[in-house]
Order: structure tokens, then sequence, then C-alpha cells
């Protein structure tokens, strides 16, 4: 009775297990797709080679970072040193004004004074005249009065003629002209640095050291820093910084570069000797008859209206030459004063003064330029051939067929006068 109840009970069991089997039904699993699975490195060399891409790569991104660092410094030194420059300009351009305005200044200096001055001589020979006339019908005290007045006319005149002869108006002029013209030429070489682009502190420098020369060759104030207007002797004038550089010897003497050969510094020494025995000479020879002349004018001025003020007092005391002196010596001092001013016989001289000046500085540039051993550190020979030439206002050829003149009579032994004749 048992089994069969516990037999029962099984069967009962298992029929409920297959009814619920038989109802849940699962869902299939979808496939899933291929996956390529990279596969790792399988050799130390393998691992060896990508580690070395990565450290070039981030080699090369560390030299380039460093490049562009270098060049955005190379960059603001650059606009630095072109700031510095457009300072300089800045400098130089007022300079250029004050100097065109100071030489229209002293140009009115020199007409008015010399206005003045030959008016008041030539009243108080009129006045000396007048005494002289009226001296036997005219009263005593209208003789003294006459008399008295022409003294003191001719006394001016000799004081105002002593200030004017050693300032010299129109010299003065004239430096300020040449002052302008030689800031001028700075402006336009610094204008010319700047729109090159190619500057370097070297440059600034030069600038600066060429602006200080020419403030100290021709300066603005008369008190104290005036240049002496009678030398004892003609220099010619010097607006250049002295080159401190020596000379340099280069290793590499072999074949010429940058534009220079062997003819080329041949053809600059002939023209530097040229320009020695013919242009310096002759400017040299003119600026002292020059300097003669205005020391001898400077001089007979003062001293005729001097003795035309002494000589006027003595008037009407019976001798017909005290009555023919003071009318003599103003005259002549008129005419003395109007030639040395009027003819403006200090401009001529500063003119030949600046003009020396000029061939020394040509002469300094070859030589400087020739003592440079290193041709790459020199000029281009052909550019500053070019210069040579226009600044001697001749065409490269010229130049050329004038050195190899030079050359020829030099050896044939030419006398200095036959071969100027001959060149020039």
């Amino acid at each position: 009775m048992v089994s069969s109840q516990i037999f029962s009970a099984s069967n009962l069991c298992s029929s409920s297990l297959r009814t619920v089997n038989a109802a849940i039904h699962l869902p299939k699993l979808p496939r899933l797709p291929n996956f390529s699975i990279p596969q790792l490195p399988n050799t130390r060399q393998q691992f060896v080679q990508d580690f070395n891409v990565s450290i070039d790569h981030n080699s090369i991104k560390l030299e380039q970072q460093i490049n562009n660092n270098d060049r955005s410094n190379n960059i603001n030194n650059k606009s630095n040193e072109i700031i510095k420059l457009y300072a300089v300009l800045e400098a130089v351009s007022d300079r250029i004004e004050m100097h065109h305005n100071i030489a229209e200044q002293r140009n009115n200096w020199n007409t008015l004074l010399l206005n003045s001055i030959n008016m008041i001589t030539l009243t108080a020979t009129t006045m000396s005249g007048v005494a002289a006339t009226a001296a036997t019908s005219c009263s005593d005290s209208s003789l003294l009065a006459l008399k008295l007045s022409s003294a003191l006319l001719f006394s001016a005149a000799t004081g105002i003629l002593l200030i004017m002869n050693k300032i010299q108006p129109s010299q003065l002029t004239e430096e300020q002209r040449n002052a302008t013209r030689l800031f001028k030429q700075i402006q336009s070489q610094i204008q010319t640095k700047i729109a090159l682009g190619n500057t370097s502190e070297e440059d600034v420098k030069e600038s600066i050291e060429k602006v200080l020369a020419l403030d100290k060759a021709y300066p603005l104030p008369l008190l104290g820093v005036m240049l002496e207007k009678y030398p004892a002797k003609f220099e010619p004038a010097n607006w250049w910084p002295t080159s401190k550089k020596g000379k340099t010897q280069s290793k590499k003497m072999g074949k010429m570069s940058n534009g220079w050969s062997q003819d080329l510094e041949m053809e600059m020494r002939e023209v530097v000797e040229v320009i020695k025995r013919k242009d310096s000479e002759d400017y040299e020879r003119l600026g002292n008859i020059a300097l003669k002349v205005n020391k001898s004018l400077a001089i007979a001025g003062p001293l005729l209206t001097g003795i035309a003020a002494i000589g006027s007092t003595f008037i009407g005391n019976g001798s017909s030459l005290a009555s023919f002196v003071p009318l003599l010596a103003g005259s002549m001092a008129a005419a003395v004063n109007t030639f040395e001013h009027g003819g403006q016989v200090g401009m001529v001289f500063e003119m030949y003064r600046a003009s020396g000046g000029f061939f020394n500085l040509l002469e300094t540039s070859i030589e400087s330029t020739l003592g440079e051993k290193d041709f790459e550190k020199r000029e281009n020979g052909e550019l500053f051939e070019m210069k040579m030439a226009l600044q001697l206002g001749r065409s490269v050829s010229s130049l050329r067929e004038l050195a190899s003149k030079s050359a020829s009579y030099r050896m044939e032994g030419v006398e200095i006068d036959e071969f100027a004749s001959k060149l020039f």
C-alpha cells in the first residue's frame, strides 16, 4: 500500500516537471560578429622599433619647437633694433629741421648786419664831409656836434664789425647748410636699412656714432663750441666717426670673392693717389688763399672805421688832411665790408673746407675697405666701385679709365702738372 503511494507521487512529480519544461521556451542568442583581435607583439625587436619611432617623433617635435622659439627670438631682436633705428631717425629728422632753421636765421644776420654797418659807415662819412665843408661857416657848437656824431657812428660801426668778423655769419650759414645735407644723408641711410630689414645692433651703434660725430663737427651754439673761423692753417672738415677696428688678416688669401679682384684693388689704389695728388692739394691751396683773404679783410674793415673815427675828431683844425682821412677811410671801409660779407668770403672758405673733408672721407673709405683682408666682410666690390664713381661725378668706365691713365703716367714718370692737365 505504501509503495503504491510512493510510485504514484513520483509519477505526479515527473509529469508536472515535464509540463513546466514544455511551457518555457528560451530565446536563441544572436550570433556575435567576428572581431579581429590585434596581435600582441610577439618579438622583442618589434617592441624596440615602436619605441624608437615614438622617440624620433618626440625629438622632431622638440626640435621644431626650439627652431620656432629661436625664430621668434630673432624676430623680436630685429624688431627691437628697428625700433631703435626709428628712434635715431626721429633725432636725425629733428636735427635736420634745427640746422635748416638756424641756417636761415644766420643768413638773415649776415644780410641785416652788413646793411646796418654800411648804412652807419656811409652816414658817418657823410657827416664828416658836411663837417669839413661847414668848418668855416658853422658855429663851434654845430661843428662839434657833427664831429662827435660822426666819431660815435664810426666807433659803433667798428664795434659791430668786430663782432660780425668774429662770428662770420656767412660761414656759419654754410656750416648749417652742410650739416643739413649730411644729416639728410644719414636719414636716407637709416631708411634704407629699415626698408631692407637686415638690421643688427651694429647698425644701430654705427648710426648713433655718425650722428654724434656730425654734431661735434657742426655745432649749433656759438659760445664755447663755435668752430675757429681763423685757424693758423687750413684743415679739411671731419664729420665721420673714427674707425676703431683694426685690420683683420684672413688665412684664405688665394682667390678673391664678393665682387673683388686684383684689378679692382689696383684701380681703387690709383683713385686714392689721384685724389691725394690732385683734388686734395687743389682744395688745400684754394682754402689757404681764402683763409688769408678773409683774415686780411677782417682786419682791414675795423681798422679803417677806427681810423675814420679818430680822424673825424680832427676836422676843422685847419688841416685839409684831417678832413680827407675820415672821408677816405669811411668809404674804403664800406667797400671792404661789402666785399667781405656781401661776397661771403667766409662761406667760400667753409666750402673749400667741406670739399677737402669730402675727399678725405673718400680716401678713408677706400683705405679702410682695402685694409680689410677678409673679402666676405667687405662691401661688395662692384657696388663699392659704383658708389665711388658716383661720388666723384664719373661713370664706372670713366673711373677705370682715370685709374689706368694714372698708373701709366706714374710709371712713365710724368710730372703732376702735366698729368693733371691731360686727365682733367
